[in-house]
């Protein structure tokens, strides 16, 4: 959700707990992982009068489902407000605050509620440390001459994934392992260390005689 004044917030809706929850009952502990993550909870409750149960009874069961999973959740900012208040007859008492979604009444102020209290509770957040991400160099690769003093091979990580392709024999796929050996200065390397047209030159799976372009 964002904000006219560019607040984003993530809002994750848990309609599916229900009393037993916190002991797998339902999808009680899929739903309730999420809420771990949350760092306000709004509690809200059905105002209709043909609700199972009270609003102060639906409150007393969200709060305890949410107390048996995990007591920490209480210590988290909470708002709790009482929802499809339209169908409100005075069946139940709730002095709470109130929304009804069907119209959009009391909606833009429960969201600015949300968002000034996750905007709050991000302050109160303690900074993280400062570190440092260390990435090591790629290895390149070396032209040696082989064992028998008359090739080449092409030693290296970049090199050898430049010809790791499914299929050499394939004349497309030698053409584009030529094309990626290019790219990396591979010839003029050869070039420098005193590579002749014919002299043969390895990289891993790959033998392909040494020419002049």
């Amino acid at each position: 959700m964002r904000t006219d004044d560019g607040v984003e917030i993530v809002v994750a809706d848990l309609p599916g707990l229900i009393e037993g929850a916190a002991e797998g009952k339902g999808l009680g502990h899929q739903f309730l992982r999420h809420v771990e993550r949350a760092r306000v909870l709004v509690v809200m409750v059905d105002l209709a009068p043909s609700a199972m149960h009270s609003p102060a009874q639906q409150r007393e069961i969200l709060l305890r489902e949410l107390t048996d999973y995990d007591p920490v959740l209480l210590t988290r900012p909470r708002i709790e407000v009482g929802s499809r208040a339209d169908l409100d007859d005075g069946t139940w008492d709730w002095d709470g605050e109130r929304v009804t979604a069907v119209i959009g009444e009391g909606v833009p102020q429960l969201v600015g509620r949300m968002v000034q209290a996750v905007t709050d509770a991000r302050a109160d957040m303690p900074a993280r440390e400062a570190y440092v991400v260390h990435r090591l160099e790629g290895e390149g690769y070396q032209v040696v001459r082989d064992e028998t003093g008359t090739g080449w091979d092409v030693l290296g990580r970049e090199a050898i994934r430049a010809v790791r392709l499914s299929d050499l024999t394939n004349p497309e796929a030698l053409d584009e392992a030529h094309r990626r050996l290019k790219t990396l200065g591979i010839d003029r390397a050869l070039a420098r260390a005193g590579a002749k047209p014919g002299d043969t030159v390895r990289i891993g799976k790959l033998e392909f005689d040494y020419e002049v372009e």
